[in-house]
């Protein structure tokens, strides 16, 4: 499985700041284009940024057409995805990658954005799962937010290494990097944007769902299959779980671990990937080690 990755940006390179899901204004990106300035990049902000449609930042067809301009745009080196939300998956279908494809550039994002991880890593191409410019400077986040400018500079990534976790299952895998948010990666399977997860490290993370959710959505990985061919399984957070008023009756970790014990791969849990603050720039087709032991667990980029 052949992957192709864009070329690191440069000081003076042009990136657009685009939101394919929920609305943001301007002021709530100021913080992060200074920051991009003082990376020595020109920023420009898409249509999108001033949308406006219920929850969303404008109806689809701007947000598509946004999209669609960035990614023909040859004087744009990268999109950064301002925030997640809902709304990225009602556009994807009508979006056109063949001038992306002949002039790749990175695409940045995590959560709702999944869905652009997982539809670019189909067309062969790598893409960025990172933190997204409306939260940038969030306490805490300052590894992140280096995490994101290593990668799209192409430097090399630093290791994840986290401590012992109970529910760890040791054992060394390598293969590339696929996956997101779970809820996403839920949402399409059986659709044009489904990346295979035979022969690479799964990751996961996700927010603010009910434990039987996530149950539900693991049940539906295992039995369509996904699951069988994994060669490891890294869990992130899973943030602002919610349980009913008759509990479930386990964590997420805990129900994740009753599908994993179905299979050999090695788990490690606790990365620090997902909706906190700690959410390392992962890129999604590169290749990796997986080292799971009764020290801790272990991501390298090969």
């Amino acid at each position: 499985m052949s992957v192709h990755f864009p070329p690191a940006l440069q000081p003076g390179q042009r990136v657009a700041i685009v939101s394919p899901a929920r609305k943001i204004s301007a002021a709530e990106l100021a913080p992060a284009i200074e920051t991009l300035e003082s990376w020595g990049l020109e920023v420009v902000l898409g249509e999108s940024i001033a949308g406006d449609h219920h929850q969303f930042a404008g109806p689809d067809d701007l947000r598509r057409r946004d999209f669609q301009r960035q990614l023909d745009d040859p004087s744009i080196r990268a999109i950064l995805c301002a925030r997640g939300g809902y709304g990225t998956a009602r556009l994807i279908d009508g979006l056109d990658f063949s001038r992306f494809a002949q002039q790749p550039k990175w695409v940045a994002g995590f959560s709702d954005i999944t869905v652009l991880n997982s539809h670019l890593l189909r067309l062969d191409c790598a893409s960025i799962h990172g933190v997204m410019p409306v939260l940038f400077h969030q306490e805490g986040g300052e590894a992140a937010l280096e995490s994101l400018r290593r990668a799209l500079f192409g430097e090399a990534p630093l290791p994840l290494q986290v401590p012992a976790h109970r529910l760890n299952r040791p054992g060394t895998a390598t293969g590339q990097l696929v996956g997101g948010n779970l809820s996403l990666l839920h949402t399409i399977t059986g659709t044009a944007s489904q990346a295979s997860f035979a022969g690479r490290i799964l990751f996961l993370e996700d927010l603010d769902e009910y434990l039987y959710h996530i149950d539900r959505m693991m049940l539906h990985l295992h039995r369509s299959g996904q699951l069988a061919g994994l060669a490891g399984l890294v869990v992130g957070h899973f943030s602002q779980m919610r349980d009913n008023t008759v509990p479930f009756g386990g964590a997420a970790e805990e129900i994740i671990d009753s599908y994993a014990q179905l299979y050999n791969f090695p788990v490690g849990y606790g990365f620090p990937v997902g909706h906190e603050a700690d959410n390392m720039a992962l890129v999604v087709g590169s290749d990796a080690r997986l080292e799971v032991n009764a020290t801790g667990a272990r991501l390298t980029a090969l």
